[in-house]
This record gives C-alpha cells, sequence and structure tokens, in this order.
C-alpha cells in the first residue's frame, strides 16, 4: 500500500537550513511534499520548482500542512508555534536564541501537538547525547570536560550543540567544563572527556557537511507525523 506523503511546511526557506531542507525534500517526493516556503521576505518568485512561496506575514493563510519545519528567528517563531497549535500539526524546530517566555509556549504546546525543540539534528549527536548521560552515570566522580570546535564565523561559544552535551553530562551526575576553539571552516566538532585515574574515556562527533542537520530535521518531521502530542528530542524519535 502507497503511504501518503507527509506534507510540510518550511519555514525560515531563505535560510542555509531552508534551503537545504527544500533541496533535500525533492530527493523524496514519495514521503514528503512540500506545499509551502516561507520567507522573511516577500519571495521574488511565487513558485519555485513546483513549490508555493510565501511571506511569512501571508503565514495565517498557510495551505494544510501535517509538520512545519521551522529554522527562523525568535521573532517568527511565535507565530509558527501559534499556527501549528491552530491547525493540530507537528512542529520540528532548530531555531535558536527563543526566550524563556517561547519555551514555556513550547511546553504548553506539547501539551496538544507534538513537537521537537533542538539545538542539533544531527541522528549522530543524538547518539552521543545518550552515550554521554549513560557514561556520567556509570563514571561518577571522574571529570568531564566538552571541546567543542568551530569555523571562525561562528559568535557564540559554548556552542549550543555542547550545552546540550553538558546538560545530558549533569543528568548523569557530572559538571562538565568547556572549551571552544574557532578555527578554518569546520562544519562541529565535539569532544566529550571523562577522565579518571589513570585512564580515559573521549566520545567523539564529528561533522563534515551541514545536510545532516536538514536530514535529520526531515526524519524527525517523519517521525512527529506518527506522534502523540509531547515534547521530544531527537533521540526520542530514533527507536521509531
Amino acid at each position: 500500500m502507497n503511504q501518503t506523503p507527509l506534507r510540510l511546511l518550511i519555514h525560515g526557506a531563505s535560510g542555509r537550513m531552508g534551503q537545504a531542507l527544500l533541496r533535500l525534500a525533492a530527493e523524496h517526493t514519495d514521503t514528503l511534499n512540500v506545499v509551502g516556503a516561507y520567507t522573511g521576505r516577500a519571495p521574488a518568485q511565487r513558485v519555485v520548482d513546483g513549490i508555493p512561496h510565501f511571506a511569512a506575514k501571508e503565514l495565517h493563510g498557510a495551505p494544510p500542512f501535517d509538520v512545519a519545519i521551522d529554522f527562523s528567528l525568535p521573532e517568527g517563531f511565535d507565530a509558527i508555534l501559534a499556527l501549528c497549535v491552530e491547525r493540530g500539526a507537528g512542529l520540528v524546530s532548530g531555531t535558536t536564541g527563543i526566550s524563556q517566555a517561547q519555551r514555556e509556549a513550547l511546553d504548553a504546546a506539547a501539551k496538544a501537538i507534538p513537537l521537537v525543540w533542538a539545538s542539533n539534528f544531527s541522528l549522530g549527536v543524538a547518539v552521543l547525547d545518550e552515550l554521554v548521560e549513560r557514561a556520567a552515570q556509570a563514571l561518577a566522580g571522574w571529570d568531564c570536560d566538552i571541546v567543542e570546535s568551530h569555523h571562525t564565523r561562528k559568535l557564540d561559544a559554548p556552542s549550543g550543540t555542547a550545552l546540550t552535551l553538558g546538560a545530558a553530562a549533569g543528568r548523569g551526575g557530572a559538571t562538565p567544563q568547556y572549551a571552544s576553539l574557532r578555527a578554518g571552516d569546520i562544519v562541529g566538532e565535539h569532544l566529550v572527556q571523562f577522565t579518571g585515574l589513570g585512564e580515559r574515556i573521549e566520545l567523539v562527533h564529528r561533522a563534515t557537511n551541514r545536510d545532516i542537520f536538514a536530514r535529520g530535521a526531515l526524519f524527525a518531521a517523519r517521525q512527529l507525523g506518527q506522534r502523540a502530542p509531547g515534547s521530544y528530542r531527537v533521540r526520542d524519535l530514533l527507536n521509531g
């Protein structure tokens, strides 16, 4: 039996992630149907490669969709979250810099819709997150250090992913310390090191292509299309 393609809305379609999402979704038209791409400014073309494009201010008139993927800015986040709640649609968001009030709005929305917010949608990082928590639980009293490396244009330090991994270590009982490196064109590397007397464990993830983040977001969207309301982590979605 053929499965009806998941109807996707892309919010923040003009950004680097939005463009990657549109390009990669086009490779899976049997399972994904992008019904609308929304940008901050009015689009130069209304239809690009068969996909309708709209300005963010037109979001209220969005066509029917099952899941929205949002990689926009904090000032555009409230509108897409409200629309998903209104339509009963899922939300996958990687928008960073959201406020405490917006985080609380996410928690409230999770009572009505399935959603996932993450600083990093790499499936490898999702597995690393779980491994770090388990290692911290098992290695009580060991030093925990997180070293993250990124390209020279990245301004925030530690990275959002490093802080997410640090939270995983904290849930396991460790107290992480952070170090940040900015060099060349490094896409992203994260090392979590546990050090005891006479031994050391290193857990490492290296990203060599930014498409991994878009692929992970598309994976999350597929999974949310089958989920009950709730707030999910990427790692929660890995087991189907």
